[in-house]
């Protein structure tokens, strides 16, 4: 039995440290390799002969989490169904929904008794005599049951000897609860009339007539918002691989005894031969053998011009049929096909990606043991100085208090909320907090041409007669001509002639209808062009050589020398003829997005180097990069080689961020250190990058890390600020002389000051 690589689906992790401690357990068993994922919540682990998946799980059972094999991919729905798409990932997406639905009812519940609790907590005017008895009904649920996901995480790190944020959450919510009980039951906290009044410091022993119920339920509150954020972005991690099975056919028409049976795709076996008409997915991976066709593979490949097929072409499942009948003969189906591999990809890309550590993690890694201690310091301390229960007690208390992460459960969240906002506002979507130190880092960008710096749709760009014709006849004859075929450049020359003929007939103010002459005796040389009757005049339209190979028509001197200049800027060249004569040339484009250019101009001022990468042709890339001023080029790049290019860029050290929007970006997107996906483009490279931008223009990319970047910036001020106001309160806490209630006074300073820095996100401005 050889080694194998298997991928686990591991539940209850809580924070990265978990993973860290998965990982860790897992790498302890002998041979075993093994990285965790926090954000995707899997294992991916390689087994050495004599290591059972079982073991595996056993372990990773044993360090107090759940695992798991991952149940088979979904199929594509069929057509129709509304059930399509609402299992992301199988079994396991009942778990995440309920995970996610239950952080939110208790975030509701909490947060509706947690105010009341706060306002007559800081209010005076509001403590009527017994309110706090009616304070205590309302937060004891929030500080029980609302923080039970933080209890019972802290009691699974205390079994296996860990302390994450969780313990320093749990212990200060249970802490500040249980000082409040003692107030209330043996204080002097309970009596009627009670109020309580904020001093910065006390005498030691002071205290015990105060309670802080706010505290408890306050800090809740603001983690369970932080966590029901987080579960809602986890849920997203795999939707990519499902957006990217779910872009197959769901049926396919085969051919048995010669009638066609629709079936599923799935039921496809290899050598069985199916029907594409014009406007279908082809089922699977084959080739033709019969029938010729123009395929648009932009999905998959990055070419903006359909792919002509004929027999003995092979075609891949998912491209689009836009041009006529084809009979294709399966040669992949299922887990072999194209694109059950890319999705592969991508899960392994996703899986592999380095989780950045959130800082309050990494800091908590040392702050709970630290603040811990001192607060069972501060116990001993005023124990062994003869002071009595009550000084030690409160000391020890105030201390914990203090360190409590109030505002550190806001730090994170609440920038993440304004920036997010902010960039909802202006069509960015930042998917989670993982991501932003690579906006910060990101040196290198490199973006796909397709739909990303152009526009992705065929234009006409050039009209050139020849000596003696007028330019609007010779459009005016091809867009008739093309009128009969579908294939994209036909369609761009067609509308094209149709705007021309309207805006001439609008200059003449005779209120016709623009419509072009009538073709007849339409016929089409798959490939290579189209010959059709139009007001009597035979018109060919097609690529020069067909003409003069075909119809023994030949260019004169000028326009052949204009179709050399138009394809190396980057054209797609065709002719018109008619009455035997070449009357001049058309140059159809892909259009470069008009901001594209200055987006470029702007990527490198915020110190980034562009890239481009795209499927098509080294003349088309080399045009479209001139004209946007990119340097680096690399053009016939496959879909899986866009991937090696972001890899062979990191091994250069560089830190790099991938732009695009098909699903051949996919994979690159998800192995860049920050994906970014237009929003015009695919499900699957939204869900694989780690930004979206929901403008189609680049000058968004530009936007998307200059407030990534300030919203991390942010988060690192307000983690500065919330350990800062509570380090400091400490040692006073310690020598007794802080009030708890001054503590969780001094915890809400520090939260309005996290607000209010992160409010500054509002302010972000757009360069567009």
């Amino acid at each position: 039995m050889s080694a194998q690589q298997v991928d686990l689906l591991v539940g209850g992790m809580t924070c990265a440290s978990c993973a860290a401690r998965i990982e860790k357990k897992l790498n302890r068993m002998p041979g075993v390799e093994a990285t965790v994922n926090y954000a995707t919540e899997k294992a991916s682990v390689r087994l050495p002969d004599g290591v059972t998946v079982e073991e595996a799980i056993a372990t990773v059972e044993a360090t107090g989490y759940t695992a798991e094999l991952p149940p088979p991919p979904p199929r594509p729905a069929p057509a129709g169904d509304e059930t399509r798409g609402a299992e992301p990932h199988g079994a396991d997406s009942g778990s995440e929904r309920g995970e996610a639905a239950s952080l939110r009812q208790r975030l509701i519940v909490s947060t509706v008794l947690t105010v009341p609790v706060v306002a007559m907590s800081m209010i005076p005017a509001l403590q009527f005599t017994n309110w706090q008895w009616l304070a205590l009904v309302l937060a004891a649920p929030v500080a029980v049951w609302g923080g039970w996901p933080f209890h019972r995480a802290a009691w699974i790190n205390l079994r296996h000897g860990a302390a994450t944020m969780d313990t320093l959450i749990s212990v200060g919510v249970l802490a500040a609860l249980g000082w409040s009980l003692y107030a209330l039951f043996l204080g002097q906290a309970g009596m009627p009339g009670m109020t309580m009044e904020f001093a910065l410091f006390t005498a030691p022993g002071g205290g015990a007539d105060e309670i802080y119920l706010e505290v408890a339920s306050a800090v809740t509150v603001f983690v369970l918002a932080g966590r029901y954020a987080e579960s809602r972005a986890k849920r997203s991690s795999t939707a990519a691989i499902t957006a990217l099975l779910e872009m197959g056919a769901s049926e396919a028409s085969v051919l048995r005894d010669g009638v066609e049976v629709r079936m599923p795709v799935a039921d496809l076996a290899v050598d069985d031969r199916f029907v594409v008409r014009p406007g279908e997915k082809v089922a699977t991976d084959g080739i033709v053998v019969e029938g010729g066709s123009a395929i648009d593979a932009s999905m998959l490949t990055g070419e903006s011009v359909p792919l002509e097929v004929g027999p003995g072409a092979s075609v891949v499942g998912a491209t689009i049929n836009v041009g006529g009948r084809l009979v294709v003969r399966a040669t992949r189906v299922g887990a072999d096909t194209e694109l059950a591999a890319m999705a592969r990809l991508v899960e392994q890309a996703q899986t592999g990606k380095a989780e950045v550590q959130r800082l309050a993690d990494r800091v908590s890694s040392i702050f709970v043991p630290i603040v811990i201690g001192l607060s069972l310091a501060a116990l001993v301390g005023w124990l062994l100085a003869g002071a009595g229960p009550e000084v030690a007690f409160t000391a020890a208390v105030a201390t914990l208090i203090v360190a409590c992460p109030c505002a550190l459960g806001l730090a994170t969240p609440m920038a993440l909320l304004v920036g997010t906002a902010r960039g909802v506002q202006l069509g960015i979507l930042i998917k989670g907090p993982q991501i932003l130190e690579s906006t910060r880092r990101v040196d290198t960008i490199v973006l796909d041409k397709t739909g990303t710096v152009t526009s992705g749709r065929m234009s006409l760009a050039a009209v050139v007669p020849a000596d003696g014709e007028a330019g609007a006849e010779v459009l005016r004859f091809a867009g008739a001509a093309e009128a009969g075929s579908e294939h994209p450049i036909a369609a761009a020359v067609t509308a094209a002639a149709a705007a021309a003929e309207a805006q001439a007939l609008a200059g003449v103010g005779t209120g016709a209808a623009a419509t072009l002459p009538a073709l007849e005796d339409f016929a089409s040389t798959q490939g290579l062009g189209v010959q059709a009757v139009v007001e009597g005049r035979l018109v060919l339209v097609g690529r020069p050589g067909w003409l003069a190979e075909q119809w023994a028509v030949e260019l004169p001197t000028e326009l052949a020398e204009r179709q050399a200049e138009l394809e190396a800027s980057g054209g797609t060249v065709v002719a018109v003829a008619w009455d035997g004569r070449a009357r001049g040339i058309l140059s159809v484009t892909d259009t470069v997005k008009p901001n594209s250019a200055a987006a470029v101009a702007q990527m490198r001022a915020l110190g980034l180097t562009p890239m481009l990468v795209t499927g098509d042709n080294e003349r088309v890339a080399r045009a479209v990069a001139a004209e946007v001023g990119i340097d680096l080029v690399r053009a016939g790049v496959l879909p899986s080689e866009k991937a090696d290019v972001v890899r062979a860029l990191q091994a250069e050290g560089r830190i790099v961020a991938m732009v695009g929007d098909g699903v051949n970006d996919a994979v690159a997107l998800a192995t860049a250190d920050l994906g970014i996906a237009m929003g015009t483009g695919t499900d699957v490279a939204i869900e694989a990058s780690d930004l979206t931008l929901v403008r189609s223009d680049l000058v968004a990319v530009v936007d998307a890390i200059r407030l990534s970047r300030g919203t991390l910036a942010t988060i690192k001020g307000n983690l500065f600020w919330a350990f800062a106001y509570n380090v400091a309160a400490i040692p006073v806490a310690m020598l007794g002389m802080l009030n708890p209630l001054v503590a969780g006074a001094a915890m809400a300073f520090s939260s309005v000051f996290v607000v209010g820095n992160s409010l500054r996100l509002r302010r972000f401005r757009g360069i567009a």
